[in-house]
């Protein structure tokens, strides 16, 4: 019968590119389980009293019934009861009912898809795959003890059968999802089905992995009934001295995708999974539970032709090494004859080593624990040592086989290109797992992407939690990462921007660089402020409207940094410019550049300040549209309304600076004859209170419940303003001398209107709202006519913008150098009891740079 013929992904490579763990030596990430493996570290100790009580069982004599021959083991140093529940939305009576191991895996779970930089929100209903290797199920037993007290969520919390389907629950996963009990070789048979699922299309993701807690003496019994533990708890594989294998705990998890997938998605590799192999001894060894040379032969060689690697590249083995004196020389026999097929004479040997002799055998988690192991080593190109190895088992013939073990940190083997490792796991019902490593490729492409930041420009750094409390830890640990590795600004930040899940609790910092950074950090964990905070509860997404504010925000140096440091802006604006060098003599760039005591500078005049100020709104757009921010509804006061039309896709920037200049240079032939002033008055009590002046003074603008705008002549204007202000009442000048929206402005309504005779305008791209109609602009042509309303008749801005509050929009980005409109959106809301949030871009006398970024942080933050 001819071989199937393979499919073109049945052999696809599977990058690691996330890492989660718990070992024993205080190991609670891959970073210290590196330092561990380095440093040589023996993680066995006495069995805590947590677990049971190793006094009650103890006896040094080996095979005696009900008795326990060692008092060591490997274990984690996490109190059981230690355990953010709530984090994971598990109630704490629930939670109390939930096995340790399902906590551990919900923990180490979470930190995985955290260190693979995966969106892990994102990621809810997508076919993400859940592998989980189990084995014992001690706290079922210590729960089961008292049965009268059994209820279902203490079936769901301590089966085997959930652990998986725990995992996929708490985020939302929708992919394969399988608890495997493979004994000892379960976590790397988790890991082979991981990367079947995913060469198969089953799963775009996949976490794979095992867990092993010992809550319960049974197995040590059993195994010591059978002299198969060692009495002083140490794993010496390969010595002489070997006398059994020592129980330990562990939890591990790593993260999977498409090498492929991995590389267009700028991820860090850690290793590549070329090829995988699971099998069975069936009754090749004689007797069940015995290891058997021939299944592990025909295992390795699956594996290596799976991965089409040869076994003369493999420089490092992994091996299940459990320091027994019946398994050791099998699986260094079968390795030996494996290696030694295509070998050259004059091969260097192959190392192979055991992480048993750092952590002891953490049997559903053993093959977990080898492959992170092997992963890292093929990340730093170091082999640890393997311990307690002196003198070597007499049953191996050392001097025949291309084997060697590693007694110190030694470097890993030079060679051209890649390099490869295979790791071995053999589960005690004879199923066994191997898989094969590949390092990881060299990708210049990310080194390439990355972008020179000017010295000075300020960093955003978004953080996220599920408490308040969680918040202020999270700013500790990344404040301690900046003060102990040196990791540019810079590039944390971003990572925290584009490979962190958004949870409800949230906090942003704005710094200009590495040390105030840390600075801020700091004094928020302590329990100072952020930059920004803010919390975003589950619910659909909020719908943002971009506010283009009409005059009055306009002040010197506005936009200079901005405009020098970012090209979209900058791009924009000039697009602007351009557009108005049709119409006027002087140039929007260079106006915003001179100093007011400069020659040439034209800043106070109106038909400057109003072209310019249209001309930034459509530029901070550009900007926000650059980087993601899509505006849902736009809106715009006043002048505003010309930007706004531009930004919503009514009108081409040649149109909309065509429109603000004739609109200015009319203004400008008004200016000194008019004035308007801000008046702490709803609309209504503003046209009684200027009741006496109504032939002199208009009410211009309805900001909100409590804001309104005058307009008219100066004399009249002054005069209510200091009237006002005796009534113990705000009111205070704007920045103009015009009258806009009074009756100075009809006379100049017809010369508008016939100067944009033909203009051309289009379907709103994005919904505009109109402060002429007080309502959405819906199939109302922003025509010559509709601006010479613009121009005349009275801003709506409250009326639209409850409109807008009712039609979903919740947050309010204004578009201008200093926040003029802020404010009277928020009290608008607060008076239809709705929560919303603004937040303009620019502030008078501060940094363009830290002023948008601070805006941005803030959106985020809400």
């Amino acid at each position: 019968m001819s071989a199937a013929v393979p499919s073109p992904e049945s052999n696809m490579p599977i990058a690691i590119v996330g890492i989660g763990c718990r070992f024993p030596g205080g190991v609670h990430d891959a970073a210290g389980f590196w330092r561990l493996l380095i440093d040589g570290v023996d993680a066995i100790t006495d069995i805590p009293a947590s677990r049971f009580d190793i006094d009650a069982y103890y006896d040094p004599k080996p095979g005696t019934r009900g008795r326990i021959m060692t008092k060591f083991g490997g274990f984690v140093d996490q109190p059981l009861e230690e355990f953010d529940a709530t984090f994971f939305g598990i109630s704490r009576s629930y939670a109390e009912r939930l096995d340790p191991q399902q906590r551990l895996l919900l923990e180490t779970s979470w930190e995985a898809m955290e260190d693979a930089g995966v969106d892990i929100v994102g990621l809810r209903g997508t076919p993400t795959g859940i592998f989980v290797g189990q084995w014992v199920s001690d706290f079922e037993h210590r729960l089961f003890d008292d049965t009268s007290g059994i209820d279902f969520q203490m079936a769901m919390g301590t089966g085997r059968y959930a652990a998986a389907g725990r995992l996929s629950y708490a985020f939302g996963f929708r992919g394969p999802s399988l608890s495997i009990d493979a004994a000892c070789s379960s976590g790397l048979a988790s890991v082979h089905l991981a990367v079947r699922s995913l060469r198969s299309g089953d799963s775009k993701v996949a976490l794979a992995g095992g867990v092993n807690m010992i809550l319960q003496p049974h197995i040590h019994l059993a195994y010591s009934y059978s002299r198969m533990m060692a009495p002083d708890g140490r794993c010496r594989f390969g010595d002489a001295s070997g006398a059994g294998y020592v129980r330990a705990e562990g939890a591990g998890m790593v993260v999977l995708k498409p090498l492929a997938d991995a590389l267009a998605d700028g991820d860090r590799v850690y290793a590549v999974i070329r090829g995988s192999a699971v099998n069975n001894d069936g009754d090749s060894s004689g007797s069940m539970g015995r290891p058997s040379r021939i299944g592990q032969e025909e295992l390795i060689r699956s594996a290596l032709r799976d991965g089409n690697v040869h076994a003369s590249q493999l420089d490092y083995v992994e091996a299940h090494g459990t320091g027994t004196r019946a398994g050791d020389p099998v699986e260094l026999g079968a390795l030996a004859t494996v290696l030694a097929g295509d070998r050259p004479p004059d091969a260097a040997r192959t190392w192979v080593g055991s992480v048993k002799t750092n952590i002891g055998h953490t049997e559903a988690a053993a093959g977990i624990a080898g492959l992170i192991k092997a992963a890292l080593m093929l990340q730093h190109r170091m082999i640890p040592p393997s311990l307690h190895f002196n003198t070597p088992n007499v049953d191996v013939a050392w001097d025949s086989i291309p084997i060697a073990i590693p007694t110190t940190l030694t470097p890993w083997p030079e060679r051209d290109g890649a390099v490869f490792a295979g790791i071995s796991s053999y589960g005690i019902g004879g199923t066994n797992a191997h898989v094969v490593l590949e390092s990881a490729p060299v990708d210049g492409a990310a080194a390439a992407l990355r972008q020179a930041v000017p010295v000075g420009t300020p960093a955003v750094l978004p953080i996220s939690a599920r408490s308040k409390a969680g918040l202020r830890a999270v700013a500790a640990q990344y404040a301690a990462l900046l003060g102990d590795f040196d990791i540019p600004v810079y590039d944390l930040c971003a990572a925290a921007a584009t490979r962190r899940s958004a949870l409800t609790h949230r906090a942003a910092f704005v710094a200009v660089d590495r040390d105030a950074m840390r600075a801020a950090l700091r004094d928020f964990s302590a329990g100072g402020p952020a930059t920004v905070d803010g919390i975003v509860y589950d619910r659909a997404p909020r719908r943002v409207a971009f506010v283009v504010p009409g005059q009055g925000a306009q002040w010197t140096g506005m936009a200079r940094e901005f405009m020098a440091c970012e090209p979209v802006f900058r791009s924009a604006l000039e697009a602007c410019d351009a557009a108005a060098r049709a119409h006027v003599s002087w140039s929007i760039i260079e106006q915003l550049k001179v100093d007011p005591a400069a020659h040439g500078y034209l800043g106070d005049r109106i038909d400057v300040i109003q072209p310019t100020l249209v001309a930034l709104a459509i530029a901070y757009a550009a900007w926000f549209r650059s980087i993601g921010i899509e505006p849902d509804a736009v809106v715009g006061h006043s002048l505003g309304e010309v930007g706004a039309a531009a930004i919503a896709g009514v009108i081409d920037i040649a149109t909309a600076m065509r429109i603000i200049c004739a609109r200015s240079a009319l203004l400008q032939r008004t200016s000194g004859k008019g004035a308007m002033a801000v008046v702490e008055l709803s609309r209504i009590d503003a046209v009684a209170r200027i009741a006496a002046h109504a032939d002199r003074v208009s009410v211009a603008v309805e900001n909100g419940p409590r804001s309104s705008v005058i307009s008219g002549d100066p004399d009249a204007v002054q005069e209510i303003v200091a009237s006002l202000q005796r009534d113990g009442l705000f009111a205070r000048l704007v920045q103009v001398d015009v009258a806009s929206h009074s009756a100075q402005m009809e006379p100049l309504v017809p010369e508008l209107v016939a100067s944009l005779t033909g203009l051309q305008t289009c379907d709103a791209a994005v919904p505009l709202y109109s402060t002429v109609l007080g309502a959405r602009a819906t199939g109302i042509a922003c025509d010559a006519e509709y601006w010479g309303r613009n121009l005349r008749e009275p801003v709506q801005f409250a009326t639209v913008v409850s409109n807008m509050i009712d039609d979903g929009i919740d947050l309010f980005v204004e578009l201008g150098p200093h926040p003029v409109l802020t404010q009277a959106v928020e009290q608008v809301a607060h008076a239809a009891g709705k929560d919303v949030y603004a937040v303009a871009c620019g502030r008078r006398d501060t940094s363009d740079l830290t002023a948008v970024r601070t805006a941005v942080a803030a959106l985020w933050a809400h």
